[in-house]
């Protein structure tokens, strides 16, 4: 198992890297994640995960092992393969995936492009356990500001504002002011939507 990789960054894109070790050049997949946080050096590591089928082998990399800790969770799921686990790390950074599934926030999971309800339910039902154990700080996520948050959220909606819009003001606000009560959230999105 090729568990990473060191080398001269010779080609870069959002999807893919080109990464030159000895004369040899590595095509690595990647997530948008791992491509934001890729600065311009030459030099470049990566984590791994190396996926062996009978038609191809293919190299997915990695800026933290944390990362690829939850790529690999994800691929152990029923249903989801190794291009939706890219794409649901492209959709949210590993901590969001991971405190969505910790917190068992089904809407957040299912908002990303190929999952569907069954899916987003099995991969919390699946994955809760061992993704609550992988918290490298042991922080827990804050539960009770995430029911906070779906309930400003679904207000929002029902005001007719769109939900990737209002999401990211809610998220604004909580960190700003984490104690903050519902209405008051509410009262403060509104001001700023």
């Amino acid at each position: 198992m090729i568990t990473q990789i060191i080398g001269r960054l010779v080609e870069k894109n959002p999807t893919h890297l080109v990464i030159d070790c000895n004369g040899i050049g590595y095509e690595v997949n990647i997530s948008l994640n791992t491509y934001s946080q890729i600065g311009s050096e030459e030099k470049i590591k990566l984590y791994t995960h190396l996926q062996i089928k009978e038609d191809s082998h293919t190299l997915y990399g990695f800026f933290s092992t944390f990362e690829r800790d939850i790529f690999r969770l994800l691929i152990s799921v029923s249903g989801i393969g190794a291009s939706t686990a890219r794409t649901m790390l492209s959709s949210l950074d590993p901590s969001s995936i991971q405190k969505a599934i910790v917190s068992e926030n089904v809407e957040t999971i299912k908002s990303i492009k190929g999952i569907g309800l069954k899916t987003a339910q099995r991969v919390i039902i699946e994955l809760k356990d061992k993704m609550f154990n992988l918290y490298e700080s042991g922080e827990i996520p804050d539960i009770k500001s995430n029911t906070i948050k779906e309930e400003s959220l679904s207000a929002l909606e029902v005001l007719g504002y769109s939900r990737r819009q209002s999401e990211k003001v809610i998220d604004n606000i909580i960190q700003s002011s984490p104690d903050s009560s519902l209405e008051d959230i509410i009262k403060e999105a509104l001001n700023k939507l």
